[in-house]
């Protein structure tokens, strides 16, 4: 092929297209732009006369020049009598049988050792994979580790070792995720960690504490709660319970004189906390809605009943059991932690902090003395955006 029927984009063309359809470098390359915009390059070749389509690859992880190299080597093979997307499968089930979780693992550890604060942290994160997940599939084929065996591995300590737990989880969602990226795992379903969560959930309610709701459920039950017959002060205080992951006595007996209108941010006194310690909560821009909504309704309180009184916990009770729901209003805490280690990148202390959860080791929370507010303040506005669009 010479050089006209062959490298026709340009780098600046890659970038700047936006139209939807096949755009030809040559030589069976084609950038594909989707109606959304994203791209993606595919190579087109004819083998014992049947027409088909290669993916290559999304841009911009696979540059121009990367895409070209690959279309090469495909031409190639094809050229040869070789179909070059059974060679790219028996390449990755070559890969994939090759590689363990263990092993997985350890190369995820490698590769970003950077991002470790210190050698102690590297260290624990290394070994609490080996004491709760490699005796469980560390030794298995990472395209083979199950929902069954990540189950098998979090819930003998999902209620005794809650916050190990938690970090065993994440550590076991990173590696899977990683391995898929590589193709080192193969038919991989990112879907599993739902199941998993109401799975792990489930097991937490068994052990005799509060039922959540499943967090892709939240925006949802919120939604169907304001359709409700039940009081408006009532159904906004169960969203504002939700969005602030407040236990419930906590925005029963809320005050206006807790309230930072310009700081937009609430302070709650000690005394009406479980930890003893006044607690800051960043409020969301969704939560400083409801509270103007609920400006003029009592001197004090911010969400009266109808006779002026604090509600009960079972006002907010009643309306989940009129949508026919089981879990408990407190259940919202575990629902927002549990998305929280799923669905973002927060540490755990922030999200910790979130839950205004007490420091257990003294040590430790002898040095860290933060609030983190800043960082809970872009956590809360994620979990408001996440309850009102949903999952």
């Amino acid at each position: 092929m010479g050089k006209r029927e062959l490298e026709r984009l340009s780098a600046l063309a890659v970038k700047k297209a936006t139209v939807a359809g096949y755009h030809a470098d040559g030589g069976g390359l084609y950038l594909q732009v989707s109606p959304t915009g994203s791209k993606s390059w595919i190579y087109r070749f004819t083998l014992n006369k049947k027409e088909r389509e290669m993916g290559l690859g999304s841009y911009p992880d696979v540059p121009l020049a990367k895409a070209r190299e690959l279309a090469t080597a495909s031409r190639l093979l094809a050229k040869s009598g070789i179909d070059p997307i059974d060679a790219r499968d028996s390449q990755r089930a070559a890969l994939q049988h090759q590689r363990t979780f263990a092993e997985c693992a350890a190369e995820y550890h490698q590769t970003h050792q950077h991002t470790w604060k210190n050698e102690k942290h590297a260290s624990q994160w290394t070994n609490t994979l080996q004491t709760y997940a490699y005796p469980v599939f560390g030794s298995k084929a990472v395209s083979d580790v199950s929902k069954a065996d990540i189950l098998a591995a979090l819930t003998p300590i999902w209620t005794t070792k809650a916050p190990t737990a938690a970090r065993v989880k994440q550590r076991i969602h990173a590696v899977l995720d990683w391995a898929a990226a590589k193709d080192y795992r193969r038919n991989h379903d990112a879907g599993i960690w739902s199941q998993i969560a109401r799975a792990l959930t489930a097991a937490r309610g068994n052990r005799g504490n509060f039922a959540a709701c499943p967090y892709k459920d939240v925006a949802s039950t919120i939604a169907a709660a304001h359709l409700t017959g039940s009081e408006d002060s009532a159904k906004l205080a169960l969203e504002f319970i939700v969005l602030t992951a407040a236990r419930t006595g906590e925005v029963r007996l809320a005050e206006w004189s807790e309230i930072d209108f310009e700081e937009k941010r609430r302070i709650i006194p000690g005394e009406r906390m479980k930890s003893g310690n006044e607690h800051r909560v960043p409020l969301s821009p969704r939560a400083m809605a409801i509270l103007e909504a609920q400006k003029g309704k009592h001197p004090k309180l911010i969400f009266p009943n109808a006779k002026g009184k604090p509600y009960s916990d079972m006002a907010f009770t009643a309306i989940l059991r009129r949508l026919g729901h089981e879990f408990t209003v407190h259940g919202f805490r575990s629902s927002f932690r549990d998305w929280a280690a799923e669905q973002t990148s927060y540490p755990h202390a922030v999200c910790e902090a979130a839950l205004a959860h007490v420091q257990r080791d003294k040590t430790e929370a002898a040095y860290f003395r933060s609030d983190l507010f800043n960082k809970r303040r872009e956590l809360m506005n994620d979990w408001a955006t996440y309850c009102t669009i949903g999952n």
